[in-house]
């Protein structure tokens, strides 16, 4: 799909609900209610991180409880886990800016740590910068499956080498009856909407009337759906990295294909920049040639990786390749990592190529009390229970073999069967957005996203009509702020310390070619 999956080095690394706020007749309290019933956070310690990460010293965290169905608010409970990092002024501050990293189902406590550094004193003296883990993942009541294979890259669907899509329907089939089994009585409440809900609940917790929110990738997704839900508690909202709400999620894959065929020949021509050390051709269309053959043999024959159980396929290629191209810090990377490939499939590995295979396939440390699955679970349980699929086998095979002779780099792989197709029905339809409410938004948008597409931010601004300012980077990769833009850079800093928003669409072309 084209939302944005950031995965590890491990892995390499809508509708008919009230715009206005259907949050009471969809089982949330009215505001004044809620306010009281919230208690606030108390703010302690947070929870271990996994072994060698870091996290801001500053940092406090919490836990704020809410229902698991907010249809049934007296009924079984669930807890978020939020963090703080305070406003570096308090004589300057607005008030909190809740921030999240996407996913879907990445965790958020450290996140305030991480945007922190590339923030300058007049935001962190503006706001306290919130982090939290969404319902289900990680340190907020986290769900498993049970998946044997605990990392994203098994559920993306890339069809067999010769274009078959039998083998994926299977696995589609067991996923969707793993998670079934393990968790299905209350997967179906971890939902986009609730989350956003529970967003609500946090804001009461803070002791705010309302809140800011710095959304990026799935991010930019569930702040949409809050400021429809709540849009006289949404402050001021920046989006970054953008889905279209109009494609959730069945159709979010549409524009990936192009996408990388856009992005891809950003890190081709850093990799023929260095032809004569990586021998990968010297040109765009020749290291790309490489690459399509390269995936071709691995689809065909697995290259067994020294030192670990597992072997290089086809499928994995590419879902390296994916993830490295979402950061231009890591084209230089993907670079090398194309030429190990290379070795490994000729049988003439180098010690070095060794080394960058060993990284890309050794396991992150785990994290103290989360499932190994978890953000697999949580993928899922979003992707899955946010809207309906089709569950037209015949359709997915048909659309599979248009999309892969359509889009090579992708191999049909965006078209494909997801879990999805079997799954239950979802509990409520999607939030509807629209382009009712405030003036409030700050769409931030690379022209070369390989994740979530130009077509998907232009889409989202279409939805959002007057209520959002668009801002666009003649750049790739999929983060827009703090990538080397001083226009774009400006313009998000002006946006949280004053308000303002840009008074027409902006193109920012002040960033250095890869």
């Amino acid at each position: 799909m084209v939302i944005a999956v950031a995965l590890t080095v491990a892995a390499v690394a809508a509708c008919d609900a009230d715009p206005a706020g259907d949050a009471t007749s969809q089982g949330a309290p009215p505001a004044a209610a809620e306010a009281t019933a919230t208690p606030r956070i108390t703010w302690d310690t947070c929870p271990a991180s996994a072994e060698g990460a870091s996290r801001d010293p500053r940092l406090t965290c919490g836990t704020v409880e809410v229902p698991l169905d907010y249809r049934n608010p007296g009924g079984e409970k669930i807890e978020v886990a939020v963090s703080k990092l305070p406003a570096a002024n308090s004589r300057d501050r607005r008030g909190a800016l809740l921030l999240n990293p996407g996913g879907p189902a990445l965790p958020g406590l450290d996140t305030p740590g991480v945007v922190a550094p590339t923030l300058p004193p007049s935001v962190l003296a503006a706001y306290d910068l919130i982090g939290f883990d969404p319902r289900g993942v990680q340190h907020s009541t986290p769900q498993s499956c049970g998946f044997d294979d605990p990392s994203l890259a098994g559920l993306f669907p890339y069809p067999a080498a010769d274009g078959s899509i039998t083998a994926n329907v299977d696995h589609a089939r067991t996923d969707a009856a793993r998670c079934a089994t393990n968790a299905g009585k209350k997967l179906p409440y971890f939902t986009t909407t609730n989350t956003a809900r529970d967003m609500d609940r946090i804001r009461a917790a803070l002791g705010e009337e309302k809140i800011s929110y710095w959304g990026q990738s799935y991010g930019t997704y569930l702040g949409t759906v809050y400021a429809s839900l709540f849009p006289d508690r949404a402050d001021r909202v920046v989006l970054e990295g953008n889905v279209d709400p109009t494609k959730v999620w069945a159709n979010a894959k549409d524009n990936w294909g192009k996408a990388m065929s856009e992005r891809f020949p950003d890190a081709a021509r850093v990799a023929a920049a260095q032809h004569a050390t990586l021998g990968l051709g010297g040109t765009v269309d020749e290291v790309t040639r490489k690459y399509l053959a390269l995936a071709d043999r691995l689809d065909r024959t697995p290259a067994p990786v020294p030192g670990t159980p597992q072997a290089l396929t086809g499928s994995m290629l590419r879902t390296v390749t994916y993830s490295l191209l979402l950061n231009n810090q890591s084209l230089p990377v993907l670079a090398q990592f194309w030429k190990a490939a290379v070795g490994l499939a000729d049988g003439t590995l180098t010690e070095a190529d060794g080394q960058v295979l060993q990284q890309v396939f050794t396991a992150p440390p785990p994290t103290p009390g989360v499932p190994a699955d978890n953000q697999a679970t949580m993928f899922l349980a979003l992707t899955c229970g946010d809207a309906p699929w089709s569950d037209d086998v015949d359709g997915y095979a048909r659309r599979t073999a248009e999309d892969r002779a359509a889009w090579p780099l992708t191999a049909g792989m965006p078209a494909n069967i997801w879990a999805c197709a079997f799954w239950p029905k979802p509990i409520e339809e999607p939030v509807r957005v629209t382009d009712k409410g405030p003036r409030n938004t700050l769409i931030l948008q690379n022209r070369r996203d390989n994740a979530t597409p130009w077509e998907d931010g232009l889409g989202l601004y279409e939805v959002l009509g007057e209520r959002a300012a668009f801002v666009g980077a003649d750049n790739g990769g999929h983060y827009v702020y703090n990538q080397g833009s001083t226009c774009v850079d400006e313009a998000t800093v002006t946006f949280l310390t004053t308000g303002r928003l840009p008074d027409k669409k902006l193109y920012c072309t002040d960033v250095a070619p890869q």
